[in-house]
């Protein structure tokens, strides 16, 4: 190792490492160095990988996924932000997430907001409510769609440009979240898939951890790259 790749090490493996809290507002910050899972953590660490410069989970015939996986970004909670990252999944469905504003309870299982994935409809782009299920509904609102959520847990509902989709399978899709206060607003590919405002009382979150998911179920692989946090 030269001398100058020496001193700069320590600096990179700093950054990846930065708490929330250290970020600085209105920058973009890297979360995933490409070639480690430093600075990620799931309570089964079997499921994980580092595979063609991307956070990979993956599930086989001889590694099933038997209940939803998390790996949770260590560098703590998040609140108001703009988060960019790239995905990709083959295999069941792509139904797949990130996960934010959330907490993890005592079996792994993460309970808050995420930005769906899934092959098409109106899960992809979407807020759902993992692990909540309000009143049955999780899906709290879908492709193509703003949904304002009152006080009382009333839903109104409009419609926006049309829905989004995913790019060819192999090729990468662009995700965009930005959650500022009780406003949600998610962008797949550039264009704004869905928007939420959630007033429901003891129901919404402000704050909490970020994750990506590996769903249960069939074998399946989903990757992420290019992971980048603004504190707003």
């Amino acid at each position: 190792m030269n001398e100058r790749l020496r001193l700069i090490l320590p600096s990179m493996l700093l950054a990846i490492l930065l708490p929330v809290s250290s970020l600085k507002a209105d920058e973009f910050q890297s979360l995933f160095d490409g070639s480690t899972l430093t600075g990620w953590k799931a309570l089964d660490m079997r499921y994980w990988s580092v595979r063609d410069g991307a956070i990979t989970g993956e599930s086989t015939p001889e590694i099933p996924c038997t209940s939803n996986q998390f790996l949770v970004w260590q560098g703590g909670d998040v609140a108001d932000f703009e988060l960019k990252l790239k995905f990709r999944a083959t295999g069941n469905g792509c139904n797949t997430g990130v996960q934010f504003r959330s907490e993890i309870d005592p079996k792994g299982l993460a309970v808050g907001y995420q930005a769906d994935i899934y092959q098409s409809g109106p899960y992809l782009g979407g807020v759902c409510d993992e692990q909540h299920k309000r009143d049955g509904e999780e899906l709290l609102t879908a492709n193509g769609t703003k949904t304002v959520i009152d006080p009382s847990g009333k839903r109104t509902v409009t419609a926006l440009d049309g829905e989004v989709t995913m790019k060819p399978q192999g090729e990468w899709n662009d995700y965009h979240i930005t959650a500022q206060g009780q406003h949600i607003t998610l962008r797949i590919n550039g264009r704004v898939s869905s928007e939420l405002i959630d007033q429901e009382e003891g129901h919404y979150d402000l704050k909490g951890i970020l994750g990506l998911q590996l769903r249960s179920g069939r074998p399946m692989t989903v990757q992420f790259k290019d992971i980048f946090l603004k504190p707003l």
